[in-house]
């Protein structure tokens, strides 16, 4: 006679990235005598039953590494698949806390910069929260009708830190790369990466940051990523459903665009997810999510709320930089 499967456990934790005023974030070491003893990980607990995600984070914080959460925020929500369980992870920005490092159960610190090479053997729940650590809140597509002077003007009046994606569908190929072999300078000067919407190849030749697939051209993006390169470059999807992200994990996308999320001026009454259904969505993935459609950066808050790594938008940035 046969038996089916016994379901795996399915275990909620929450933990923290604590950064400290040089952008550094802490990792430790598990214990000895526990599962992965001896590997790396955010530190952080098993969420018990009546607990939210942040009564969670705060407890566990405090009996690990003696340390009370006070400024934090909601970073990614993401779920790992183990041999024997399943541990879905509400992870938490934390930027200030009341008390200092005590390891209450022996375990080593580690204090790492989110984008610099590790050494330590860390558990495979740690690489989706340094994503999230490397990239920025504000994802700023450019207007698709604007011309190089507009966007020239308009950048240094952008959130420093900001990706800018070079949306102009309308220009041709050799056009489009000239216009964004001569955005690089003053897109670095004034602190935001670019990112293309064309090939990979025309990304590497201008230097620019990263690249961006529609959901219609994410079906083709290639099926592994060259890390190799002396500066990889960053991958982000427009997706709208549950498959399309699915693909983009598979493909090593590094983050994605969600939406739409309001009603917007272009598109009045077109379909919306509204703001339980972007964290709905947002949840089916392991990876970054922005909000985009009828946000705004004032919206942050909420897009933080349910695991946002930020929004991202056209009007409103360029409408707010005044050009």
């Amino acid at each position: 006679m046969s038996s089916s499967a016994q379901p795996k456990p399915h275990i909620h934790v929450a933990c923290g990235a604590l950064r400290d005023a040089d952008g550094r974030v802490l990792i430790v070491e598990r214990p000895a005598g526990k599962i992965a003893a001896l590997k790396w990980e955010f530190p952080g607990g098993k969420i018990e039953p009546g607990e939210t995600p942040r009564e969670a984070l705060v407890r566990e914080l405090q009996e690990e590494i003696g340390i009370v959460a006070q400024a934090c925020r909601p970073l990614i929500l993401f779920t790992h698949e183990y041999k024997e369980r399943i541990v879905t992870l509400h992870t938490w920005l934390i930027t200030g806390w009341d008390g200092e490092l005590d390891a209450r159960e022996g375990q080593r610190f580690s204090w790492q910069a989110p984008d610099a090479p590790h050494t330590l053997d860390v558990l495979p729940t740690v690489d989706p929260i340094l994503r999230a650590l490397r990239l920025p809140e504000d994802y700023v597509f450019t207007p698709p009708d604007a011309d190089a002077d507009r966007i020239r003007a308009g950048i240094p009046k952008l959130p420093r830190g900001a990706l800018l994606r070079l949306r102009l569908p309308g220009l041709g190929d050799d056009t489009y790369e000239a216009l964004a072999a001569s955005l690089c300078a003053p897109a670095a000067a004034a602190g935001l990466r670019l990112v293309l919407d064309r090939d990979e190849a025309m990304a590497r030749r201008i230097g620019a940051a990263g690249l961006h697939y529609s959901q219609a051209r994410l079906a083709s993006a290639p099926s592994s990523r060259d890390d190799t390169a002396p500066a990889p470059l960053l991958r982000f999807a427009s997706c709208h459903d549950v498959d399309s992200l699915r693909h983009a994990e598979r493909v090593g996308i590094d983050g994605v665009v969600l939406g739409s999320v309001a009603p917007t001026a272009t598109h009045p009454g077109g379909a919306t997810l509204g703001w339980d259904g972007f964290a709905a969505l947002a949840a089916q993935s392991n990876l970054p999510a922005y909000a985009i459609g009828g946000v705004t950066p004032a919206d942050k808050g909420r897009a933080f709320a349910a695991y946002a790594q930020g929004v991202a938008g056209i009007s409103a940035y360029w409408s707010r930089s005044g050009s």
